[in-house]
C-alpha cells in the first residue's frame, strides 16, 4: 500500500510536542512562534526505582494527600458523565468523511478522489453528503440516532499550522500563551485532590487538552496489558513491587521524599487496580486495531467502576494526507469508524451507554481542491461528531457548499469549535462554560443532547 506523504511542518510540529508534552523535559528549538504544549512545565513523577520502571506518569501528583486516592475510587459516584475525547491526527478531511456528491463543482475540485457513482451511503439529514465507504460503523450508529455531526467547524481567520491550531482546540480559545486544557480546567473546578483517574490520558504523554493547574491527572499507555518492569523474575520482582506500596506508606520531612513516596504508592494502587484487566474478556468483539483494544480496556475500567470524567485518545492512522490519499485514509477511517462501533456497543452490552459521550475532532479540514499527487492540503473548516446513546442525532451547522469558498479557497465553517465545548460543559458535564472557555457569552449553545 502506497503511504502518503506527511508535510515537513507536521512531522516537525510532532518532534516538538512529543517533547514537549513529556512534562519536566527541555523544549527542542525548532519552529518559532509555535506555541507551548498546554500541561508542559507540570511536574510529572514517574519513576525508575532500582530495576523497576513504573509504568504510569501521574501529574500534579506532588499535590495529592496521603492517602492518595483510595477514597477518591471509594467514593466516586456510578452516576458521573464521562466524556472520551478521540483526536484524528493530522487534519481529517471532511470532503472525504463526508463527501459532498451533490455539490457544484465537487468532481471538477476532486477528479482522482471523488466517489464514484453509488459509493458511500447518503447521509439522512442530508442527501447531498455521502458516508465514506469505510465509516460504516459511523453512518450505522448515525441511523439510529446516536451521532450527532458538525460538517463544517472552526473558527475565524482558521491557521493552517499543525501545532498552532490542534493547540487552539486543546486549550478551547485561541490563546498561544494558554497552558492548561479545556477539560483540564473543568476538572480543577470539579476535580478531587485524590484521584489521578479523573483525567485519563491513553498514551505515554499528557494529554494537552487534560492539562490541569493543580488535580492530578494520569497518562497509561495501555490498560489491557499495564504492568511494571523488572529485570529481576519471581518471586523477588513480586517482593520488590510489594514494597512499593510500604514505601508509599512512609511519612517524611522532605517535601521531594514526600512527593516521591506519595507518587509511588499512587502507581501501586493503579497496579493493583488494573491488574486484572489483562485477562478480561470484552463482551463485544473489536477490530484488530489500536484504538479498538484501547476502547476496548476503557470499556472495561468503566464496567468496574473506576472513577474516570474525562479521557483522551488518538485514533489510529495520520490525517495529514498530502499524497495518496485515498490509499492512506481508506484503513484509517475503517480503523476508527469500526472502533468506535464496537466500543458503544460495549457500553450498550454493560448498561453504561446513558453515561459515556465520545468526541471526535481534528486540528483542520483539508482544501476542497486536491493537490498534483492525488493529495490534499491544510484546510480550514473541518469534521467533529459527537457520540452516544444520549447524542441528539442531528446536525449542527450546514455543509457550506463548494461554490462560496473563503478567500483561501477553504471551507467556510458554520460552526465554532467553542460553542461545541460550551454546549459538551453544560449540557453534559453540567457545570457552567463561562469561568472554563474564555469569552463563553459570545457563542450560542447549539442543542448537543436528546431531551
Amino acid at each position: 500500500m502506497t503511504r502518503s506523504r506527511c508535510c515537513s511542518n507536521y512531522t516537525r510540529s510532532s518532534l516538538f510536542r512529543s517533547a514537549a508534552a513529556r512534562a519536566g523535559d527541555g523544549l527542542p528549538s525548532i519552529e518559532p512562534g509555535m506555541p507551548v504544549p498546554a500541561g508542559t512545565g507540570l511536574t510529572r513523577r514517574g519513576f525508575i526505582a532500582g530495576a523497576a520502571g513504573l509504568a504510569l506518569a501521574v501529574y500534579a501528583a506532588g499535590k495529592t494527600p496521603l492517602p492518595l486516592f483510595e477514597d477518591g475510587i471509594a467514593q466516586a459516584a456510578q452516576s458521573d458523565r464521562v466524556i472520551v475525547s478521540i483526536f484524528l491526527d493530522g487534519g481529517a478531511d471532511t470532503m472525504s468523511l463526508l463527501a459532498p456528491v451533490g455539490h457544484a463543482r465537487y468532481h471538477e475540485l476532486r477528479p482522482v478522489l471523488a466517489l464514484g457513482e453509488g459509493e458511500g451511503t447518503p447521509f439522512s439529514e442530508d442527501p447531498s453528503l455521502h458516508w465514506h465507504p469505510a465509516a460504516t460503523g459511523i453512518s450505522q450508529l448515525h441511523a439510529e440516532g446516536k451521532v450527532t455531526v458538525f460538517p463544517a467547524v472552526g473558527y475565524d481567520d482558521a491557521n493552517q499550522s499543525h501545532f498552532t491550531s490542534r493547540h487552539f482546540w486543546e486549550v478551547g480559545e485561541l490563546d498561544t500563551d494558554a497552558r492548561t486544557g479545556w477539560m483540564g480546567r473543568y476538572l480543577d473546578l470539579v476535580g478531587s485532590n485524590d484521584n489521578p483517574l479523573q483525567g485519563l490520558s491513553l498514551s505515554n504523554t499528557l494529554a494537552p487538552a487534560l492539562a490541569t493547574r493543580d488535580k492530578p491527572v494520569a497518562a497509561v499507555e495501555g490498560v489491557t496489558d499495564y504492568d511494571l518492569w523488572s529485570w529481576v523474575d519471581e518471586p523477588v520482582s513480586d517482593e520488590m513491587f510489594k514494597s512499593f506500596k510500604r514505601m508509599g506508606s512512609m511519612k517524611s520531612e522532605s517535601p521531594a521524599l514526600r512527593d516521591s513516596r506519595r507518587a509511588i504508592r499512587s502507581t501501586n494502587i493503579i497496579r493493583e487496580s488494573l491488574a486484572s484487566f489483562g485477562e478480561f474478556e470484552a463482551p463485544v468483539v473489536y477490530p484488530d486495531a489500536r484504538l479498538g483494544q484501547q476502547l476496548s480496556g476503557l470499556a472495561a475500567l468503566l464496567g468496574a467502576g473506576m472513577p474516570l470524567r474525562c479521557v483522551s485518545v488518538t485514533a489510529d492512522g495520520a490525517y495529514d494526507t498530502h499524497s495518496a490519499q485515498k490509499e492512506e485514509l481508506d484503513g484509517a477511517i475503517k480503523a476508527t469508524s469500526d472502533s468506535i462501533l464496537a466500543f458503544q456497543r460495549d457500553l450498550e452490552a454493560r448498561g453504561l451507554q446513558d453515561r459515556v459521550l465520545v468526541q471526535v475532532w481534528s486540528e483542520f479540514g483539508r482544501r476542497p481542491e486536491e493537490n498534483g499527487s492525488a493529495g490534499t492540503d491544510h484546510g480550514a473548516a473541518g469534521v467533529s461528531l459527537l457520540i452516544g446513546s444520549r447524542a441528539s442525532g442531528r446536525m449542527v451547522g450546514e455543509f457550506p457548499g463548494l461554490v462560496n469558498l473563503d478567500a483561501d479557497d477553504n471551507l467556510r465553517h458554520t460552526s465554532d469549535f467553542r460553542a461545541m465545548y460550551c454546549s459538551l460543559l453544560e449540557q453534559w458535564m453540567g457545570h457552567d462554560a463561562a469561568p472554563i472557555i474564555p469569552g463563553a457569552s459570545r457563542f450560542a449553545r447549539p442543542t448537543l443532547l436528546k431531551p
